[in-house]
């Protein structure tokens, strides 16, 4: 049977951290995510997101999920492209850990977002997995900014971006679920990132930034 990385490049990629491994979400992967996120994310009614997706009642949640993965896919390019990387942990499905970039070529800049269920919150897991896509983007990837943004009341997130070197990048005002929020923008750069004190073990590099028009 032949592996689905050869036709779809990026399914090669995993990222392997002390206690994770990261690697794109595939179909049969969708099932433990929905079901992560079923067991819950956040507080009813306190969306950390700028779209609350998981408050999709459950018959919406994993139809909804499952499009949103098959669209990243289908609209990847090396114009525009977002790796949906599942977070596992001793064989569990944690969450989901985001990188995207537009014109990366020219700008040289990724953007990152991520969930996880709540039974794995508050051990390590977000700053770890963060560490890893920034070490990717800054080491492998070459880029020059890495950026995140999170509602100004959202600490925890806020707070993993300042132990990892994020400098405050402005805020602004945006409708996020029909509420107006105050969201606070983050940027850090190779020079401000303060890297962990493990190194980040990489596989399938190559042939997704292939894929994604990325150069040397």
């Amino acid at each position: 049977m032949t592996e689905p990385a050869t036709f779809w490049p990026p399914f090669a990629l995993t990222l392997t951290t002390p206690r994770l491994a990261l690697r794109p979400i595939r179909d049969e992967d969708i099932p433990a995510a929905v079901q992560a996120a079923l067991n819950g994310v956040h507080e009813p009614g306190h969306s950390p997101f700028s779209r609350p997706w998981a408050e999709s009642p459950a018959e919406e949640l994993g139809p909804n999920m499952a499009q949103w993965y098959w669209r990243c896919r289908g609209n990847m390019s090396p114009q525009e492209w977002t790796l949906l990387l599942g977070i596992w942990h001793d064989g569990e499905f944690l969450g989901c850990q985001d990188v995207e970039a537009k014109d990366f070529a020219a700008l040289k800049t990724v953007t990152t977002g991520s969930w996880l269920t709540k039974s794995a919150q508050g051990k390590g897991f977000g700053k770890e997995m963060r560490a890893a896509v920034v070490s990717y983007a800054f080491d492998y990837l070459k880029a020059d900014v890495a950026e995140s943004e999170a509602a100004a009341w959202n600490e925890k997130s806020l707070g993993v971006s300042r132990s990892l070197g994020y400098e405050l990048n402005g805020v602004t005002r945006a409708s996020w679920g029909g509420k107006v929020e105050d969201v606070q923008k983050v940027r850090v750069t190779p020079a401000t990132f303060k890297r962990p004190d493990w190194t980040l073990k990489v596989e399938g590099h190559e042939p997704t930034a292939r894929f994604l028009g990325i150069q040397g």
